[in-house]
């Protein structure tokens, strides 16, 4: 019987042992790899974009009882003062003073509000009475030219409520009495604009003769 070298079985066994260590490796070397989930992390381009978006600005609601300007203004000047006589908790008047700032004649001079008013607010150039309802009583009186709800045959729009008065000559001064009948507790405001005609004349400033008058 051959007698083996001293050491033989450890060598070959440490020889088998480094050859499955390459095996192991050559194996986990072709194995496919994956890849590392994809970052949520925005790039700087994205983050520079987001953050120099701004917001776009939204358009200002109309208040309630507001008026369209008309489409044509009168370059004459007029002064207008608003005062309303009109407790909180009833009925009374709305004076308007104009006078007229030009050197030529308004023939009829025009307020104008929204007619939806009414809901609140009545206002009429008149106190009703016997002597204007009597059949066949005396002649009346008045120095208002017409009083229209929209739209009207001389272009009084829709949704407004037209009172004329004059002629108001160059230099002179026009108060207007406007009754108001109290029709629902509560503030208001509303738009009174100031024309001659269908076109609105002008303040001292040159802005269109549109004021907003408050009720208490």
């Amino acid at each position: 019987m051959t007698e083996r070298p001293l050491g033989w079985t450890s060598r070959r066994a440490a020889e088998a042992s480094v050859a499955a260590l390459l095996l192991a490796s050559m194996a986990a070397c072709a194995a496919p790899t994956s890849s590392p989930p994809a970052s949520a992390t925005p790039s700087p381009s994205e983050v520079t974009a987001s953050a120099s978006a701004t917001p776009q600005p939204t358009a200002t609601p109309e208040p309630a009882l507001s008026l369209p300007l008309p489409g044509e203004e009168d370059p004459r000047l007029i002064r207008v003062d608003v005062a309303p006589e009109v407790p909180a908790n009833g009925g009374g008047r709305i004076v308007v003073t104009v006078t007229n700032l030009s050197d030529e004649r308004v023939t009829e001079l025009v307020l104008r509000w929204a007619t939806e008013l009414k809901q609140t607010l009545f206002l009429a150039p008149f106190a009703p009475s016997e002597a204007r309802i009597a059949d066949g009583g005396p002649p009346l009186l008045q120095d208002w030219t017409k009083w229209v709800e929209g739209p009207g045959e001389r272009g009084e729009p829709a949704g407004t409520t037209s009172l004329g008065w004059g002629p108001l000559d160059p230099g002179a001064t026009l108060t207007i009495p406007i009754l108001v009948t109290r029709q629902a507790n509560g503030a208001v405001e509303f738009d009174l604009q100031v024309l001659a005609g269908e076109a609105i004349l002008l303040l001292e400033g040159g802005e269109p003769a549109e004021l907003r008058v408050s009720v208490p």
